[in-house]
């Protein structure tokens, strides 16, 4: 059927070496598990050196690992990626609650507004008068960009 085309052994294991290490390097660079697949068939492809200096099974162990590999893990890296972003933490969670204006905000200058009985600088580009309700929309350092509160929020002050 096939010629067997013979590799001796010490240059077998060098090149799968290489291409072992050419995976990894790849996989190592790009982080995004483009030849991690091609790793592990490398691998399979040099244990196979140590017993057959026949290329072709060699390359066909290292194509069937390498297909298996990525049989098994692409299902668990597509769930993975899938995933819904962590919730927010720290500030950011203050995003899209109400806060109540304790002194006046105008465009371009501060004001104060009180969100969970802590007062916050505030700015807006609109103006808002003490008393007034508004929203959270970012968390700029120490300070909240507020909007007027014109419809519900997600939480309360």
């Amino acid at each position: 059927m096939f010629e067997p085309i013979l590799v001796p052994e010490a240059a077998a294991i060098a090149g799968w070496l290489i291409a072992l290490a050419l995976f990894v390097i790849v996989e190592a660079a790009t982080v995004n598990l483009v030849s991690i697949w091609f790793a592990v068939g490398a691998l399979a492809g040099l244990i196979t050196s140590l017993f057959t200096e026949d290329l072709l099974y060699q390359l066909l162990v290292f194509a069937l690992v390498s297909a298996a590999a990525l049989a098994v893990t692409k299902p668990l890296v597509a769930r993975m990626r899938g995933r819904k972003p962590a919730a927010a933490l720290g500030l950011e969670r203050n995003i899209g609650r109400r806060a109540v204006v304790v002194q006046p905000v105008r465009p371009g200058v501060p004001g104060r507004v009180r969100l969970d009985g802590v007062d916050w600088t505030a700015v807006c580009d609109t103006a808002l008068d003490e008393g007034g309700e508004c929203v959270v929309t970012a968390v700029e350092s120490t300070t909240l960009r507020v909007e007027p509160a014109n419809q519900p929020a997600a939480a309360g002050v």
